[in-house]
Formats: C-alpha cells, structure tokens, sequence
C-alpha cells in the first residue's frame, strides 16, 4: 500500500550517528564547525522560516546565533546530513513579552512568536498547526527535536531517587550523579484503530476537542499487551465493540509530546455501541461518503481529521479503497 511514504514525521534523512555520542571532543568539534545548525525550540514551539517560495522551512541557525544564547543546556545532536551536523536547542528561557498565553494553551497554538533580532518571517510555531505544510524531512527533524527536548524538559529528576539529573551522550541519556541510574528517551506506544464494518467506519471525539471533529478510537498500550490485544481492548472499552482479525498497517512517530502511533485495521463483529463517557463524548458509524464528504469540506456533521495525522491517512487510504 506505499502508506509509509504518505505519514508525516516518518520521512526522516538525518543519520542519528550513534557511535558519536560518547565521543565529547567529537561532539564539541561538531558544535563548533561554522557549518553546523541548530533548531531552536521556544516552549516546544521550533522556529521556521516563512519566506520561502515553496512553503516553511525549519529555522536552522549558525553556532553562535543571538537566539542560541537563551539556551541554558548544550544542544542535543540530532543526527548528521552527510558532514554537516544537526543539533536543537531549549531556548524556552526567553520570555516573550507578547506571548498570548491564553493561545498556547488551546488544543491548536495558532500563536507565532518573534524573537528579536531575527528575520521578521522568523517565528516560533506549534508543530501541530503547521506539519501538513512541511516537507518530509523538515517534518521529521521537527519532531525529532520536539521530542527530545520535550523529554528533558519532563525529566530533569531522576526516577529512583528523585535528584537532579544530568544531560550525557549528546543529550541522548541522563546520568543521576546521587545514585549511578541512567535514563533514555521514552516513546509510548499508541494503538489507533481503523474500525470497519463494511461501509462503514468507527469515529470517536474526545472531550474537549473542536465541534464537529471526529476521528479514529485510539489508546495508550499497556504493560504486557500485545499492539493487536490493545487494538481489541481500546475500542472496546470506548465504545462496546467487539473487533476480529486485527492488522497492522502503519506506524507513526508523534512528538505530543512522545508517543509512536501504530495504525490498525480491524472488521468490527457488531456495531451496537456503548459508550465510556470518561473516555469519550461521541462516537458515531460514519459511511464512506460522508468521510470522503469531510475531506472536501462538505459534511454539515463532520470536521475531517486534520492533514498530517495518521488517522487521516488511514482514512483517505480506506476512503479510496486501498485498506
């Protein structure tokens, strides 16, 4: 079915170079090379650049940027894109005084923040709001860095002993000085399901979630679960529907803040629905026209699941017949 090539934030080009991490004077001398770059990230926000003719592109800086400055841990490196090394840096430090906090809170940040000294079509832009318009590796290098960073953010103790930790490996671990433990990036597995039952597929809402939006049941795997077991046991908890045969179809790293979206297709065995109203708000059998009537903008009932998610790419591929 090719949909590996249809899913954003899969399309990533840089070489993760592993066996560079411990090196220290390898990695300073990469961080100091006048060809290497660096994203910064503002509060989980990268900078892009807006100028370009054929759309945003990621806003890499120089070693020593004006902006870099704010950062008060060492970049993280990304990977390499050939010799040139990739890094992102935390530069939440920074205080905007024209940040509108009330937005950043919102399900969707539409909120663009200026850092001064930058190009005027530099901004600080949630991912979320802007990774259909991206290029596939630009995409990739966003989420990767969103990721990283969003985990040393959330991680700054560590998990034994509850002392600070410390950044090693490039950014790649964390070191407890108190207690010897080291600490890795974590990804949590996500099952979403593609519940069929012939015409018709499965759509929930969550609470919270923009009028009229609907999309794929989905859920949090859990210790000792198979991907296939947290399909079943998801949409039934949710909504009271049995499923069959469960298939994978596609996997999707998602940096919101650091889960791996694993994409499943399922023939429902009845479509009696009983709904968990903590877990859910609604949830509907929706018939193929009608989702193919939301991505056109159509359907007075359905808001489309949004361009860069998997769920719309599991949709349109079964919309058009090829799931």
């Amino acid at each position: 079915m090719g949909l590996e090539q249809e899913i954003t934030f899969a399309g990533g080009r840089l070489d993760r170079a592993a066996a560079l991490r411990e090196d220290e004077a390898a990695i300073a001398a990469l961080l100091a090379d006048p060809a290497a770059r660096i994203l910064p990230v503002w509060r989980g926000k990268p900078l892009f650049r807006l100028g370009d003719a054929s759309g945003p592109v990621l806003g890499w800086q120089a070693p020593g940027a004006a902006v870099l400055g704010e950062a008060r841990e060492a970049p993280i490196l990304l990977g390499l894109d050939g010799p040139v090394a990739h890094f992102a840096a935390d530069v939440s430090a920074w205080e905007d005084p024209d940040a509108d906090a009330a937005e950043m809170q919102r399900f969707l940040d539409r909120s663009r923040n200026s850092y001064p000294g930058l190009p005027e079509d530099c901004k600080f832009i949630d991912l979320r709001s802007i990774m259909a318009e991206l290029t596939a590796p630009d995409a990739a290098d966003a989420a990767l860095a969103k990721a990283m960073l969003g985990w040393h953010h959330t991680h700054p103790f560590c998990a034994r002993c509850g002392q600070p930790s410390r950044p090693a490996k490039a950014g790649w671990q964390r070191n407890c000085p108190a207690c010897g433990v080291t600490h890795f990036p974590r990804t949590d597995p996500v099952v979403i399901v593609l519940a069929t039952s012939g015409d018709k597929v499965l759509l929930g809402r969550s609470h919270g979630w923009p009028e009229g939006m609907y999309s794929l049941l989905a859920g949090f795997v859990e210790p000792g679960e198979t991907l296939e077991a947290a399909a079943r046991r998801e949409v039934f908890e949710e909504a009271g529907v049995r499923l069959g045969r469960v298939r994978i179809l596609a996997t999707q790293p998602w940096p919101f803040p650091a889960s791996l979206m694993v994409g499943c297709a399922a023939e429902a065995e009845g479509e009696e629905l009983t709904l968990d109203p903590v877990e859910i708000e609604d949830a509907r059998w929706v018939t193929r026209q009608e989702v193919m009537e939301s991505f056109a903008g159509l359907s007075p009932r359905l808001m489309a699941a949004r361009k860069g998610a998997i769920a719309r790419t599991l949709l349109e591929a079964w919309a058009a017949g090829r799931v």
